[in-house]
């Protein structure tokens, strides 16, 4: 038994230390990519519902010319909020494929949330048009904000942000992150927000249609994030049929995604547009969806720079973890 060998753990504020938007986006890049040539795997994903009200999901996946493997658990426990905590939970944790040996246990609530609006940007700046300006989004919590940020950033034009509030109130804190930024304000009216919107982003907890289908305009933009588990859903029916589709997997969208509620849409992978194999050219007037179910080589590609990053700086804590 080998005695001296280490586990590294990576909590919450070492993760964030680590993290800049920049390398975030290119690592979920190249997931993308790895996932189009069909050269890192995606395993089938767990999702359950427990009987304490939460869900519980595993995403797994590897890379094995890359020497990666890994999981990430994660799940949704509204009831958190009660005792003040965070109702997304996530633990990412990477092993050596060559003997089954942890190697480190990292926070995956930042790395979610960070990755997640890096895909959405990926998204938008192969499939929004360029000269927008106007977006609506739905949700004012983590995610919301990760999604919005990464939109700024991608869409250099924009200026005008409504935000749908659970409560259609003002959120004075959602605002404050963006008010230097572009002009945001709360929406009262759902329909009247998104027949102004270029850009239509929908990051709420998926608990059905948040808007009628009459109301998208074409030439309209969706990143649709909330839908990740069988049974959700933010679109109404009739928007999937009008619009071009853009899936992170298509079987993973069409058993947790918007494409559960539409099977027969057809749709192309975002990794395959990143490659060119298949040319995009928007037409002006054209609807476009990208369904974010999220994918486990997302959460690796992410998770590997953050460990060697993390053992070249000497962040995080390291146990002993004897075989």
């Amino acid at each position: 038994m080998r005695a001296d060998a280490t586990l590294l753990l990576l909590d919450k504020d070492a993760v964030e230390q680590l993290l800049t938007p920049d390398e975030v986006t290119q690592a979920v890049r190249e997931a993308f990519v790895l996932h189009g040539r069909r050269e890192g795997r995606v395993f089938p994903v767990v999702r359950e519902k427990l009987a304490t009200g939460g869900v519980f999901g595993i995403k797994s996946g590897d890379v094995p010319a890359q020497g990666l493997l890994g999981f990430k658990a994660a799940g949704f426990w509204p009831a958190n909020r009660e005792i003040g905590g965070e109702p997304h939970q996530a633990t990412i944790l990477l092993f050596d494929p060559a003997t089954g040996r942890p190697q480190c246990v990292i926070d995956g609530n930042a790395i979610t949330t960070v990755r997640t609006g890096a895909a959405g940007g990926l998204g938008l700046q192969l499939l929004a048009r360029q000269d927008s300006t106007r977006l609506t989004v739905f949700g004012t919590g983590v995610q919301a904000r990760s999604q919005l940020r990464f939109a700024l950033r991608t869409l250099p034009r924009l200026a005008c942000v409504e935000y749908v509030s659970v409560d259609r109130r003002a959120d004075e804190g959602f605002e404050s992150l963006f008010a230097d930024q572009c002009d945001i304000r709360c929406a009262r009216d759902a329909d009247e927000a998104v027949s102004r919107s270029d850009v239509v982003i929908t990051a709420t907890p998926g608990a059905g249609p948040l808007f009628d289908a009459g109301a998208l305009r074409p030439g309209t933009h969706l990143n649709c994030v909330g839908a990740d588990t069988a049974g959700k859903r933010e679109l109404p029916d009739g928007v999937l049929q009008r619009a071009r589709l853009v899936v992170d997997d298509r079987e993973q969208a069409l058993q947790l995604g918007e494409l559960q509620w539409a099977r027969e849409t057809p749709c192309v992978e975002l990794g395959t547009l990143l490659l060119g194999e298949r040319p995009f050219e928007r037409a002006a007037g054209e609807i476009t969806v990208f369904d974010m179910t999220g994918l486990a080589l997302q959460d690796l590609t992410v998770a590997r720079f953050i460990h060697e990053r993390a053992c070249a700086e000497a962040v995080g804590t390291r146990i002993g973890w004897a075989w």
